[in-house]
Parts: C-alpha cells; structure tokens; sequence
C-alpha cells in the first residue's frame, strides 16, 4: 500500500493486456455514446473510420480499469481532482488488445493529509498505436 511518500517524480509503470471485443464497444456506445460510428457497422464502414471504432469515453473507461487493476487498487489513492490534456490521437477498434503506460510527473503536498500526484498516461494498442493520452491529478493519502 504506497503511501504518498513513496512516490516519485519520474517513477514509470506499464501493464495490462486488455481485449476489445465487438460486443462491448457496441454496448457501450448504446448505452453512452450512440454515434453511427460505435453503433451501426454500415454507417461506420462508410465514416471517415472505414469501420466501427469505440467511443473516446469507453477508451477512457477501460484505461481506468487497467489503472485500478494493476496500479490503484493497492495504492494510497484517494480519487482524482481531474484529468489534464485529455486526447484520443488514434481510434480503438474491435480486436484491439490496449495497455496503459504511466509516468509520475509532479509530487505535491496538498495539505496536511493528503498529496497531489501528476500522473502521465498513455494508452496504446498492440500495434503500437496511442490511443489516449492524459495527465491524471490524483490525491494520495500521506503518512
């Protein structure tokens, strides 16, 4: 359980081996995002996409589960301020298998009990493609 303390400026971590499935983007984007483009196969093989490509916030989505599967869960993270710079340079499409790369930015102390951490984020696919990228300020608990 890392403890603000415990952090520092230039620490990197990278994981996670995530399959995006047909199904999942489609649902998602019924249910969030209902776009053509997430939606409906024909419209999207016609789009500027040439074919179905997942929803920015479903890419955000499934980066969030990599970061608490192998990075927050067993940390002093207390939630988020917020997110800085957030981008999707390239699409996430059906069959695309993502990881997640971090890198600590900026170490802070917030007050008394807490400390702001500036993490830098980039989600890419198997191909090598980024797919986001954001720069998280996270609170920590301190000791």
């Amino acid at each position: 359980m890392e403890y603000f303390e415990a952090l520092a400026v230039g620490d990197t971590d990278s994981f996670g081996d995530y399959e995006v499935t047909r199904e999942e983007l489609t649902a998602f984007a019924g249910r969030y995002d209902p776009q053509p483009i997430h939606t409906d196969p024909d419209a999207a093989a016609q789009s500027m996409f040439g074919g179905l490509v997942a929803s920015g916030w479903h890419t955000a989505a499934m980066t969030m589960r990599l970061l608490v599967d192998h990075q927050l869960a067993d940390s002093r993270a207390l939630g988020a301020l917020g997110v800085d710079s957030l981008r999707w340079p390239e699409p996430v499409r059906p069959g695309d298998r993502l990881s997640v790369h971090t890198e600590i930015s900026e170490k802070e102390p917030f007050d008394d009990e807490r400390g702001r951490v500036a993490i830098d984020v980039t989600t890419t696919t198997d191909s090598g493609d980024t797919v986001l990228s954001m720069v998280g300020q996270v609170l920590w608990e301190r000791r």
